[in-house]
């Protein structure tokens, strides 16, 4: 069987799905894409190889293609048990915070990164910082569902840096699990890979 290979961009949400294989501990490749001209580094229109054109995407083991981010982690979730959390509805629980960091929390960032006017950027800065609040009002301990990650601590992890990025204020819970997060080797070795140690994304 083939080896997974996940197609990504430097700070972009697949480095949530770059950060769970390292975790995981799995043999993977990687390569990178350039999400404004579709070019992988090969030299490859990525659109031949999703049509979608956007990262992340993942090639599986028999040689399937996975997108979207929700998808992909609860993927690897399902390969890793360790990337989520236990108990009767600790998968559930994984997808009601993959939907809402996927769903509104990451689409609030959007005037910031496309030159939304001045108000825009005020408006979603508020309505980020908003969301982390709500999210962290449900942490059950350092990480959201402990004291372990999870594929959806991932996700945040990539949100928070963004945050940091576009200087958006996060409440303290927050602050907390990226500075836990950055500690760890995964995530060190994900950032570098990606050429992102030591930068705001």
């Amino acid at each position: 069987m083939s080896r997974l290979k996940l197609y990504y961009a430097p700070g972009a949400c697949s480095l949530a799905d770059h950060i769970a294989l390292h975790e995981a501990g799995a043999p993977f490749d990687i390569e990178r894409v350039d999400i404004r001209t579709h070019t992988n580094e090969s030299g490859v229109d990525f659109r031949t190889i999703s049509a979608k054109g956007y990262v992340p995407a993942l090639i599986l083991a028999d040689g399937q293609l996975l997108t979207e981010n929700i998808a992909v982690l609860d993927h690897l979730a399902a390969l890793h048990p360790q990337l989520a959390p236990a108990g009767a509805l600790g998968r559930t629980r994984m997808l009601e915070a993959l939907a809402t960091i996927s769903t509104e929390l990451h689409r609030a960032f959007k005037p910031m990164w496309h030159g939304g006017s001045e108000r825009e950027r005020a408006q979603a800065n508020e309505t980020v910082t908003g969301l982390l609040v709500l999210l962290s009002a449900g942490m059950k301990g350092t990480f959201l569902f402990g004291k372990d990650p999870t594929v959806a601590d991932f996700y945040l992890f990539v949100m928070l840096l963004w945050a940091e990025r576009f200087d958006v204020e996060v409440p303290e819970p927050m602050a907390e699990l990226r500075t836990k997060m950055r500690e760890r080797p995964a995530v060190a070795a994900a950032m570098a890979a990606e050429g992102l140690a030591g930068l705001k994304v």
